[in-house]
C-alpha cells in the first residue's frame, strides 16, 4: 500500500549547508531529519546551490531528490561573475564552446530537451539573458 501524499515542494540549499527554519517550517516533516540526510548526501558539492524536490508523506515521513545547481549559477561560476549584468543587452562576460557544453552535459538530466545540441541552445539562452556571449554563437 502506497503512502498518501500531503506536499510537494520545490526548495534550494546551500550544499551541506540545509538548516531547520521557515524554508521547512510548512513542510511539516522532521527537520533536523531532513538537514542530516541533505546535508550528507550534498556534503560533495559545496560551494553550489542545491535545488531539491521533498515529497511530504501524511505519516510525516518525507523522501527528496536532488537537481543540478541552477544555469545561471553555473555561468556565473564557468565567467567568475559575482552576478549577472541587470539588462540583457550589456555584455558581461564570453562564455566558450567548450564551457557551454560542459554546463548542458551536467544540465541534460534536468532540462527538457531532447539531445546535447538542444541542452546547448538553453543554456545559451540563460546566458544571453544574464549579458554573457557565448563564443562561436553570438555575432
Amino acid at each position: 500500500m502506497s503512502k498518501k501524499v500531503t506536499r510537494i515542494m520545490k526548495i534550494q540549499f546551500p550544499a551541506g549547508g540545509a538548516k531547520p527554519g521557515p524554508a521547512l517550517a510548512g513542510a511539516g516533516i522532521q527537520m533536523p531529519k531532513f538537514c542530516t540526510a541533505f546535508n550528507d548526501q550534498t556534503r560533495e558539492r559545496m560551494g553550489e546551490t542545491v535545488p531539491v524536490v521533498l515529497t511530504v508523506f501524511e505519516d510525516k515521513s518525507f523522501e527528496f531528490v536532488l537537481k543540478t545547481s541552477p544555469t545561471a549559477e553555473l555561468i556565473k561560476k564557468a565567467c567568475g561573475l559575482k552576478k549577472a549584468a541587470s539588462d540583457s543587452k550589456q555584455t558581461v562576460a564570453t562564455l566558450s564552446a567548450d564551457k557551454l557544453k560542459e554546463i548542458a552535459e551536467y544540465k541534460m538530466p534536468d532540462l527538457n530537451a531532447n539531445d546535447l545540441d538542444g541542452a546547448m541552445r538553453i543554456v545559451a539562452g540563460t546566458a544571453r539573458n544574464m549579458g554573457v556571449k557565448v563564443e562561436g554563437l553570438d555575432a
